[in-house]
């Protein structure tokens, strides 16, 4: 009988130095949780048996249970490392279903899709048109490797200050090409419905009429209609156009574009004592873009950012958390699935309750405490040489009594 329970006690220490193993082999695993070896004693007895006089019948391996306790948060080079920051689990989508990981090291594949090292891709809360995300779906998180589509300048906020006591032009009438013909000109970039860029050009021309002043508008040195008046009171405040803003005829662009039609707004333009001067010259369209990089920030969102200088948010990083995560089952490369034990999978955003943080340019490294598992692997070997003696000595027992005359 002893050598029985010696045998189960061999079974049980192989089994605690497999564990530890493990982990020691995993200490530089990216989102790797360490393993724990729980042993139950045996005990035979039959029916009414008396528990006092009773040996027990050796030892079994009850469970290894996971421990999901936070490993320490690496930096690296890479925006597309993501490290949590508190509970939760990345969801990943794959041909074989839907896993869950600690593990953030991501990057793209050709279709701009963003995978783990299984090419299972990470999903996230779509954008909503309202500027918030619709956390009640998920789906895969991909990046515009396409062209950012151009957007035809509309709008034009222009805040200029014109001298108030600016002398009246020498030359006259006005003529762009005779600087003596207008007061003060400044350009700015416009672009076509193509993506098409076009120099756009504002002439200030002094009125005769007091606080008064003609502007004009010319796109690639080609006239946009008349001229407009600008009024100011004696304040330098703009009283006219009452609604500050000059809607300018249609301009046939020569690239095959639709024709631009601008609306400029003056509302921030001043008539001052001091010099001409530029203090907001801004449009609202762009050419197209190619994508520059990504960001996310720690509550989840992704925002692309273009050549343009245009960003946008594909959408927001999605985490899961189970009301008994060592109830997952391992799938390996450090994912887990969901199982009866686990319960459903509870997602919600980084940040929300019961939900950690994520750092951009970040891998959580193993919870595995190097030194623990050496002092875990001392302690296996000694009731494995334990285990090994009390084998022999039953041995030598059992030798004993055979040779008994």
């Amino acid at each position: 009988m002893s050598f029985k329970i010696a045998l189960s006690g061999l079974n049980a220490a192989s089994s605690h130095l497999d564990v530890t193993a493990n982990n020691i082999a995993n200490v530089n695993t990216t989102g790797f949780k360490s393993s724990r070896a729980s042993f139950a004693d045996v005990y035979a007895t039959a029916n009414n048996d008396v528990t006092k006089t009773t040996p027990g019948a050796g030892v079994r391996l009850n469970t290894i249970v996971q421990q999901f306790s936070q490993g320490n948060i690496d930096f690296t080079d890479n925006n597309l490392d993501l490290a949590i920051s508190g509970e939760g689990f990345f969801t990943m989508k794959g041909n074989s279903g839907v896993t869950y990981t600690r593990s953030g090291a991501f990057s793209v594949d050709r279709e701009g899709y963003v995978v783990n090292n299984n090419n299972e891709r990470l999903q996230v809360f779509p954008p909503t048109s309202n500027g918030s995300f619709a956390t009640g779906s998920m789906t895969d998180l991909q990046l515009q490797i396409t062209e950012n589509a151009p957007k035809a300048s509309t709008k034009a906020d222009i805040g200029v200050n014109l001298p108030g006591d600016a002398p009246l032009p020498t030359s006259t009438p006005f003529d762009p090409s005779v600087a003596t013909s207008y007061n003060h000109a400044t350009s700015m970039t416009v672009y076509d419905s193509l993506g098409t860029s076009h120099t756009a050009t504002l002439y200030f021309v002094k009125d005769a009429a007091a606080n008064t002043w003609q502007q004009h508008l010319y796109v690639d040195d080609n006239a946009v209609g008349g001229a407009n008046t600008l009024t100011f009171s004696d304040t330098g405040e703009l009283v006219s156009p009452a609604s500050g803003t000059v809607g300018y005829p249609a301009y046939a662009t020569t690239t095959g574009s639709a024709d631009i039609q601008l609306t400029f707004d003056y509302n921030n333009s001043t008539q001052y004592g001091n010099e001409f001067g530029v203090n907001t010259l801004q449009q609202d369209g762009f050419t197209t873009g190619r994508l520059t990089g990504i960001e996310v920030d720690a509550s989840g969102v992704v925002s692309a950012r273009f050549t343009n200088g245009q960003s946008a948010e594909l959408g927001k990083v999605a985490l899961a958390n189970f009301s008994n995560p060592n109830g997952l089952q391992q799938q390996g490369d450090t994912s887990w699935a969901e199982t009866f034990s686990s319960g459903s999978p509870r997602v919600g955003e980084p940040g929300s309750s019961n939900f950690g943080l994520l750092q951009a340019g970040a891998l959580e490294s193993s919870n595995v405490d190097l030194t623990e598992q050496l002092v875990e692997m001392i302690t296996a070997q000694r009731n494995f040489q334990a285990n090994t003696q009390m084998i022999s000595t039953a041995d030598a027992v059992t030798q004993a009594i055979i040779n008994i005359r």
